[in-house]
């Protein structure tokens, strides 16, 4: 645990601390909202901090009192206990390095079948599904904004964002795209197909940061929503589609009843990705923001999910892949 300088997050709160109580603060709005901020996530990691030093000091305990007189219950909760606390330090290290501009954002996800028809639909589907529940297991929320279902399964787009403390940080490695080798369920002969699906990540761009928008720039165009929500959804023209004309960027929502509650999310979305854009040009070079990602299809993936002829799944920045194990069912890494 030497990786946590606690007494200098100690130091950093109460001094942040007292800012709020200075004249002025709360009338200070970007001021107040990024302090507010700072005391939130520190006062995580020194809670948890503490909370895992008992922990370790447990343990400690524990192992004392089986090293005097073996007790087979004793040793179990030892191991049990252990295991639970390097998940928990890594965890905790993990959110730690998530210290970049907007690491601690709300991520908004778009995915995006490649060429394929239905095999790529029905892939980008899995994707959706995979993220969803991963956020759902891990105490995020998940928001869908605008999704087109494909013509016989799977989708033709979604897009969705995912609420929550950290959530662009462990989301943003996600952009690329994503290739899937599996016998398909669609092909009648039984063979294999390999699919493609492009997955992008932009963080929500907060109030406090500022993003001009002229608004003889924008197209903004109304529709009937389609899919579930009711017969007002489907009645009225609430969906909106704003068209940024100079760069020709598209955003598109359709999850709100009303269609001021749609564009406003759907300019959250437009300032967002203007952000990146402005962010890709100011690097030498657009690797170092969004990655290679060209067609969505072979040799531009960043990830493999691979079901025949064998189980793996493989990333090819790092070269990192799980295997599943026939001899134990369980996966190898």
């Amino acid at each position: 645990m030497i990786h946590f300088d606690i007494p200098k997050l100690q130091k950093e709160l109460e001094e942040l601390e007292n800012e709020t109580v200075k004249e002025g603060f709360w009338t200070n709005n970007d001021k107040k909202d990024e302090i507010l901020s700072k005391i939130k996530t520190n006062k995580k990691i020194c809670t948890k901090y503490k909370e895992l030093n008992d922990d370790i000091n447990n343990i400690e305990e524990l192992s004392e009192l089986v090293m005097q007189e073996f007790d087979e219950d004793i040793k179990r909760e030892i191991l049990k206990n252990t295991l639970k606390f390097e998940k928990e330090i890594e965890k905790l290290e993990l959110e730690t390095l998530l210290s970049e501009k907007f690491d601690k954002n709300n991520a908004i996800l778009t995915i995006h079948p490649g060429a394929g028809g239905t095999e790529s639909q029905d892939w980008a589907e899995m994707l959706y599904r995979m993220y969803t529940r991963w956020a759902e297991k891990n105490g995020y929320e998940v928001k869908e904004v605008d999704y087109l279902e494909g013509e016989e399964a799977g989708l033709k787009s979604v897009t969705f964002e995912v609420v929550g403390q950290n959530a662009y940080g462990y989301l943003k490695s996600e952009m690329g795209v994503h290739r899937l080798v599996r016998i398909s369920p669609f092909d009648s002969g039984g063979r294999r197909h390999t699919s493609f699906a492009s997955v992008e990540v932009l963080p929500e761009i907060t109030e406090d940061i500022n993003i001009e928008i002229n608004p003889d720039d924008l197209r903004v165009d109304t529709y009937r929503a389609s899919g579930a929500g009711g017969q007002h959804i489907n009645k009225t023209s609430s969906a909106v589609r704003i068209t940024h004309i100079p760069t020709n960027i598209v955003v598109a929502c359709q999850s709100e009843r009303s269609q001021i509650q749609n564009r406003e999310t759907a300019m959250k979305m437009l300032k967002s990705k203007l952000l990146d854009l402005k962010e890709k040009e100011q690097k030498e070079k657009q690797e170092d923001l969004k990655g290679v990602q060209m067609d969505i299809a072979w040799g531009s993936q960043i990830r493999s999910y691979v079901f025949c002829p064998y189980t793996m799944v493989k990333d090819h920045r790092t070269n990192y892949e799980v295997r599943k194990c026939t001899s134990c069912y369980g996966w190898r890494y």
